[in-house]
C-alpha cells in the first residue's frame, strides 16, 4: 500500500468516522507524524505544524497533493477539528493561550496517538490500538451515538414510531405528519417519506405501486408523500428550510413522474415559518399548496379560482 492508504488504514483502525479517513485526513496524518512515502511508521515524530505554511506546504511538496488557500479551513473544519476530538493532535499545545484566530495556531500529535502510530506494522500494533481504543474510545461511536440521541420521533399513523436524523429540514417534515396530515389529508396513509442522511427512510412499495407511481424512481419523489384514500387525493409535499419549493420546474418534473398515477394530486411546499416562505415565494408554481409549521391551522393557495383540490 502507498503511505495515504496506510495513513487511511491507521485512521479507520482508530475509529474516525469514514469522512474523517478520506485522503485530506490521510495527508493531514502523514504531515503531522512527518512521514514521507519511503519513511517508516516507527519514525514518526511529534511536529508542531500550522495548517497554510505547515500541513498544506508539506502534502505539496512530499506528495505532489495542491490545494488552493481557501482549502486552509476545510483542512481544519473537516479534519482537524475532528483529529482533536479523537485524540490524534492536541490544538495549541505549544501556547494553549492563543486567541481562537490566531495566525499562530497550529496542531501537533498527543503522545498517546504517538505511540500507536509508531506501532504500525509491527508486533504490538494490535495491543497499542487495543489500549489507545480503550483510554479514548472511538468518536464514530460517540457520533452515532449523538446522532441517536438527537433523532426526531415520528409517529404514524398505525402507531408505529420511524426517527429522523436532526435538523430544521426534518423537523418541517415531522411536522407534516403529525400537523400538517391529520388537518388538511384526513391523517392520510404515508407513502413515502425521505431523510437528510437516508433519502429513502420510509418507502410503503406496495402502497407507490398500487397508485401507479414508479417505485424503482424514489429520487424523483418529493419528500413526502400522503395518500388521502377517502377523496382519493395524493398529496405530494415539499419541505423547505432552504431550497426546493414546488416550483414551475419541478411541477412539470412531477406531473411527467407520475402520468401513470390516476388519482388528484395536491402539490404543497411546506416551510418552516413566513420568513423562509418569503425568501421563495416568487418561485412558488401557481395552483400549488403552501402550509407554514408555525402556523399549522392555516394553507396558503396560489390561485384564487378555487379552494386547495388536485389538479
Amino acid at each position: 500500500m502507498s503511505k495515504i492508504e496506510e495513513a487511511q488504514e491507521i485512521l479507520k483502525a482508530l475509529g474516525l468516522p469514514p469522512a474523517q479517513y478520506n485522503e485530506m485526513a490521510a495527508l493531514t496524518l502523514l504531515a503531522v507524524c512527518n512521514i514521507k512515502e519511503k519513511d517508516k511508521w516507527i519514525n514518526s515524530t511529534k511536529n508542531s505544524l500550522g495548517v497554510s505554511n505547515g500541513i498544506m506546504n508539506f502534502v505539496n511538496e512530499y506528495y505532489g497533493k495542491t490545494y488552493a488557500p481557501n482549502t486552509r479551513e476545510t483542512f481544519r473544519r473537516q479534519v482537524l477539528h475532528q483529529f482533536v476530538q479523537a485524540r490524534i493532535v492536541d490544538y495549541n499545545p505549544d501556547d494553549i493561550k492563543l486567541p481562537v484566530n490566531s495566525p499562530k495556531a497550529h496542531y501537533a500529535l498527543t503522545d498517546e496517538a504517538l505511540e500507536v502510530i509508531k506501532s504500525y506494522k509491527t508486533k504490538t500494533w494490535k495491543k497499542a490500538l487495543s489500549h489507545f481504543l480503550a483510554e479514548v474510545g472511538k468518536l464514530s461511536e460517540v457520533y452515532l451515538k449523538e446522532r441517536e440521541l438527537n433523532q426526531i420521533p415520528v409517529k404514524l399513523q398505525d402507531g408505529k414510531t420511524i426517527k429522523l436524523s436532526a435538523g430544521k429540514h426534518n423537523e418541517v417534515q415531522a411536522a407534516i405528519i403529525e400537523q400538517f396530515a391529520p388537518r388538511f389529508a384526513n391523517g392520510g396513509l404515508l407513502l413515502y417519506m425521505g431523510d437528510t442522511a437516508k433519502k429513502d427512510l420510509y418507502v410503503d412499495e406496495q402502497g407507490l405501486k398500487d397508485l401507479g407511481i414508479p417505485i424503482d424512481q424514489h429520487s424523483k419523489l418529493p419528500d413526502v408523500v400522503i395518500f388521502d384514500s377517502n377523496r382519493g387525493w395524493l398529496f405530494l409535499i415539499e419541505a423547505v428550510t432552504s431550497h426546493g419549493p414546488v416550483s414551475p420546474k419541478r411541477l412539470l418534473e412531477l406531473e411527467a413522474f407520475l402520468t401513470e398515477c390516476k388519482m388528484g394530486k395536491v402539490y404543497v411546499t411546506a416551510f418552516p415559518d413566513m420568513t423562509e416562505f418569503k425568501k421563495h415565494s416568487n418561485n412558488i408554481a401557481w395552483e400549488t399548496e403552501v402550509w407554514l409549521m408555525e402556523v399549522p391551522d392555516h394553507m396558503i393557495h396560489f390561485n384564487g379560482d378555487r379552494f386547495m383540490g388536485p389538479r
